[in-house]
């Protein structure tokens, strides 16, 4: 009892050091684009130049997320972890002192590198320090510690700015980081889960050559596909479903938003009981072919059918756990296919579809807007999930 006590307590551990740095991954993603109207005033520029910041940002860490899957195999997992922690932590903390709109754009550049280590490192770390029946869990918790930093930046970011100056607002955001990284450093004991001759090991094997062997592989390519169709079918939702709910339904522009709220809380409901799933079966591609299924469903009904709005609310809800559920099986599904000592890489590189899906999706629903027909976009997303259940099933013949 007590040896089991002691593996859960280490467990828990390990998924509050990794959920806090996604939890600081995705809230210092979002960190600019709220005080974007504070900035121009401050900085005196367009908000084209406000929008090259975010572009900077996600174009270094797109480049870099599958070259820092490599160094994670070969220098460690909690190695990258902690300094891309602390690199991203001292960009913004610079951001705020020097208070330049050059400075923020060149900083942005940093960050976006820096943010590059979160997926390959967190995933690694994970699937090697906790137990198995666990894992599901595990992942479940990452990803919602993802989407509390989304939801809790807006917030903290303007009130902060608001009580004091965006340049605090800044500053402070990079202490938290500095801190959570001390945090990190000081239980290094239970992150650093890769021995040194392990890892000299894995990067012999799988390095080089060999690790783009293995990303080339037909069923990593077929989960990073996976990946980039489950960006696509998410990021126009994101972007678009307010502006469609207000053309399709009647509803007002903050109706609107809250619709999409009810989509995004449903999410996380779903991510949290995916994991429960995840942990209890070994058929991590059923329940992602059943959830893109009946959640595409759910979305044909949206834009086909004059639902009245209370309905509408209930569908929304429905669908954003459905969508959620798929979250914990989508990591297994990629970590079934990764060989041992290769987690970092692999994550990395498939990671990479996420930006690639939501760097394609908004221009091209953009045009789909511009013609009238907003039930497109709902029947476009649940097309891509269509596509996304074709890849589940290539990685599964694949493995």
């Amino acid at each position: 009892m007590a040896v089991a006590a002691e593996i859960g307590g280490r467990d828990a551990r390990v998924i509050g050091l990794v959920g806090a740095g996604h939890f600081l991954s995705h809230f210092y993603i979002f960190l600019l684009p709220p005080l974007f109207p504070v900035l121009k005033e401050a900085f005196g520029v367009s908000y084209v130049e406000l929008g090259l910041i975010v572009t900077v940002f996600n174009v270094t860490s797109g480049l870099t997320q599958a070259p820092a899957g490599f160094l994670v195999d070969r220098f460690g997992a909690a190695t990258l972890l902690i300094g891309g922690l602390l690199l991203e932590a001292v960009a913004y903390f610079g951001m705020g002192a020097f208070g330049s709109y050059t400075a923020v754009l060149v900083l942005a550049g940093v960050a976006g590198i820096a943010n590059s280590v979160y997926h390959p490192a967190d995933y690694a770390i994970l699937s090697a320090a906790v137990r198995e029946e666990r894992i599901g869990r595990a992942f479940s918790l990452h990803t919602f510690a993802g989407f509390l930093g989304n939801a809790a930046t807006p917030a903290l970011v303007v009130g902060v700015a608001a009580l004091a100056s965006w340049q605090t607002a800044l500053m402070l955001a990079g202490l938290f980081g500095l801190v959570c990284a001390g945090l990190m450093i000081a239980n290094r004991d239970v992150m650093d889960v890769q021995p040194r001759e392990r890892r000299t090991a894995a990067a012999g094997s799988a390095g080089g050559a060999g690790g783009l062997a293995l990303l080339l592989s037909f069923p990593i390519v077929m989960c990073f596909l996976f990946y980039v169709a489950l960006a696509m079918s998410q990021s126009g939702l994101s972007s678009f479903a307010p502006t469609a709910f207000v053309q399709l339904y009647g509803v007002s522009v903050a109706e609107a938003g809250m619709l999409l709220t009810v989509f995004a809380t449903g999410n996380a409901i779903g991510i949290l009981a995916g994991g429960q799933i995840a942990d209890r079966t070994t058929r991590h591609e059923l329940v992602a072919i059943a959830g893109f299924i009946a959640t595409a469903g759910l979305m044909l009904v949206i834009a086909w059918v004059a639902l009245p709005v209370a309905l509408l609310v209930g569908l929304l809800a429905v669908a954003g756990v459905l969508y959620g559920l798929i979250m914990p099986s989508r990591d297994m599904l990629v970590r079934a296919v990764t060989p041992p000592g290769a987690m970092g890489k692999v994550f990395g590189f498939v990671s990479t579809g996420l930006n690639v899906g939501a760097a394609i999706t908004p221009a091209a629903i953009g045009w789909v807007m511009d013609q009238g027909q907003p039930s497109l976009l709902f029947v476009v997303s649940a097309a891509f999930m269509m596509v996304a259940i074709l890849t589940v099933i290539g990685a599964r013949a694949g493995r």
